[in-house]
């Protein structure tokens, strides 16, 4: 390739940039991989219907680059595969576009797995979520299992659609593992990820279900005063596997005392009475699972002082205690005034 080539090359790039990358919003339909080292790919246009075909590179049937192309019958073979060369391909007849292919190169880039996506399943059910977190691929899609590491066409692809948030793509994932037998088996998911420059990468991350285990946040359900110690009872969360006396959880409670406002973690559910607030958290005893987020802060009924706080200070449930409590009052006073 001459340098006026590469010169022409790249300003017809810039000139199809943005064009080609408002449609790269999903993972195409058709493509192919130039792999490195590799001089040549064949494009086929995917008809039934017999008849001359000619081809266009985004969008261009006057191509400075026919060096590098060859047209046999409805097949287009690229050599020589550089960056220039990347994009759109399309097969038309009589005006009508008949199919495209997008054409990606193998990045050269070593990219650590661990570090593009991150899994967590809620529970031993069958859905499990992943997020892809690199910003500068525009189209991802995940599949489970050897069909998907070894491309085959029975792999059921998941793909991203639109652009990402800011944490990335989010994908909705599901397998067939047994929730109740012991796990031997380990995930295997696939990533197939193009960039903005039409560079392809591929990876595969393997992993037990039970290493990906975080539980949602626990509910509490109750806090009832014993003597001169608090009865705090926790339930998991909803989406947490059934029945929860094969799927057991440990819990922790955090809260401060109201004296002195010291802070303490209990695995115990009798914790002090005189407490000014609590939250609490849950895991998988027996995997020792990633403790999930707390629970938002709760306010011991007791620590609504409703004359020393301001409205502002006071938490809903302390909140609609004052009101209620206020209403009580001037029930009374009127009572009393009636008498």
């Amino acid at each position: 390739m001459t340098l006026l080539s590469w010169i022409t090359a790249f300003l017809l790039i810039g000139a199809t940039a943005a064009d080609q990358q408002a449609k790269l919003n999903h993972f195409p339909e058709n493509f192919a991989v130039a792999k490195q080292g590799k001089n040549s790919v064949n494009l086929t246009c995917l008809t039934t219907t017999t008849g001359r075909v000619t081809w266009k590179h985004n969008n261009n049937e006057d191509s400075d680059f026919e060096d590098d192309m060859s047209q046999s019958g409805h097949n287009l073979i690229v050599r020589d595969v550089e960056a220039p060369l990347l994009g759109e391909y399309s097969c038309w007849r009589d005006g009508t576009k008949l199919s495209s292919t997008l054409l990606l190169q193998e990045t050269e880039e070593e990219e650590d797995i661990d570090s593009l996506l991150t899994c967590r399943a809620k529970s031993y059910d069958c859905n499990f979520s992943c997020r892809w977190t690199e910003g500068k691929y525009r189209a991802v899609r995940l599949g489970i299992g050897p069909d998907c590491t070894n491309g085959l066409p029975t792999c059921h692809w998941v793909s991203s659609s639109g652009q990402p948030d800011s944490e990335g793509f989010q994908f909705e994932l599901t397998h067939n593992l047994s929730s109740f037998g012991e796990e031997s088996t380990m995930l295997e998911v696939t990533a197939e990820a193009i960039d903005d420059d039409f560079f392809f990468l591929k990876k595969t991350k393997k992993f037990y279900l039970r290493d990906i285990v975080v539980p949602d946040s626990p509910r509490i359900v109750s806090m009832k005063v014993v003597q001169s110690q608090l009865n705090v009872s926790i339930e998991p969360p909803s989406s947490w596997s059934t029945p929860h006396s094969f799927f057991a959880l440990e819990h922790e409670i955090e809260y401060i005392l109201r004296d002195n406002g010291e802070t303490i973690i209990s695995s115990s559910s009798l914790i002090p009475k005189k407490i000014s607030k609590l939250r609490a958290r849950s895991r998988d005893p027996l995997v020792f699972s990633t403790w999930s987020q707390w629970t938002p802060w709760e306010n011991w009924k007791n620590s609504c002082q409703c004359r020393k706080k301001q409205t502002s200070e006071l938490s809903p449930k302390c909140l609609e205690h004052c009101k209620r409590k206020m209403e009580r009052r001037r029930t009374e006073q009127s009572q009393n005034l009636l008498k």
